[in-house]
């Protein structure tokens, strides 16, 4: 149950803080003092050497990506700033409350890292009863797959079942969307909000369960006197970035829960539209997963 941010340009570097300018970073790091549980950041960059360089150990690559993850709120953490100002091709950032009580463990912060891809995750995949898929011994995923994110949450498995997909031949955007067909067959009534990155492709995906926000997610925030800030807890919306002539350089796509009103470009992703995006060219478009 966390907070996502993504973005894809045309081939060159922005940082976020050139992305949402430096209030609304502040704006999204401030939401960590309830998405308390650690956060992390993927990023593509260039690398120094010139690629298939060899130094004695492997080539080095035409697209590296700089994986930053951490127990620690965004809010109280020094390396946040930093990184905020970094330029970069494409990047997922990512604010964690971690789902059904699963532990603050450093191989459950996002974003996974797996075959190149980066993935972050929004939702609680759990049963009627409240029971997650982590318990759910008889699910079948693939344990080696899901043993290659790193991970021991829900949301590791969900990036496993997408792997898999990728493994049978599919591109990236259906895999993800086959994923979330097979997951809501045991799950439907799950969030499956979540981004993932290629050294190619940036994709994002509103998939919510339920439109209603959860009475817990509702709880919670009524604990910190925003309560009326979780009513479109599942939202997700973009804008499209413009170069400083004013042509088309890529899209942002952002949770709600900072300022992205229509006045500044913001739209609101439709639930089960997925936005497939080249962090290489900035173009884009728009996909049902139906």
């Amino acid at each position: 149950m966390c907070r996502l941010l993504g973005y894809a340009t045309a081939g060159f570097n922005l940082s976020l803080n050139a992305i949402l300018g430096t209030e609304g970073v502040d704006a999204y790091r401030e939401m960590s003092e309830i998405h308390n549980d650690g956060w992390g950041c993927a990023m593509l960059y260039e690398p120094i050497e010139r690629p298939g360089t060899l130094d004695g150990g492997a080539p080095s690559p035409e697209t590296g990506t700089k994986l930053y993850k951490t127990t620690v709120a965004a809010r109280l953490d020094p390396v946040f700033p930093e990184l905020a100002s970094e330029p970069a091709r494409g990047g997922l950032w990512h604010l964690r409350l971690a789902s059904s009580n699963l532990p603050l463990i450093l191989e459950n912060q996002q974003p996974f890292f797996a075959n190149g891809l980066s993935f972050i995750h929004n939702g609680d995949i759990s049963d009627s009863h409240g029971r997650n898929i982590v318990t759910n011994r008889q699910y079948p995923v693939n344990h080696s797959v899901f043993l290659s994110t790193g991970g021991r949450s829900d949301s590791a498995i969900f990036f496993a079942v997408i792997l898999e997909y990728i493994g049978f031949g599919y591109d990236l955007d259906e895999a993800v969307a086959q994923a979330v067909r097979e997951l809501r067959q045991a799950y439907p009534r799950s969030s499956y909000n979540c981004m993932i990155q290629s050294q190619d492709q940036f994709i994002a995906l509103n998939a919510a369960g339920r439109e209603r926000t959860s009475s817990r997610i509702v709880e919670i925030y009524d604990q910190y006197g925003q309560g009326e800030k979780a009513q479109d807890y599942r939202v997700m919306r973009y804008r499209a970035l413009t170069d400083e002539e004013g042509a088309p350089a890529g899209i942002v796509v952002a949770s709600s829960g900072f300022d992205q009103t229509e006045a500044d470009g913001w739209e609101e992703l439709e639930n089960d539209q997925m936005i497939v995006a080249s962090n290489r060219t900035g173009e884009w478009s728009m996909r049902s997963i139906d």
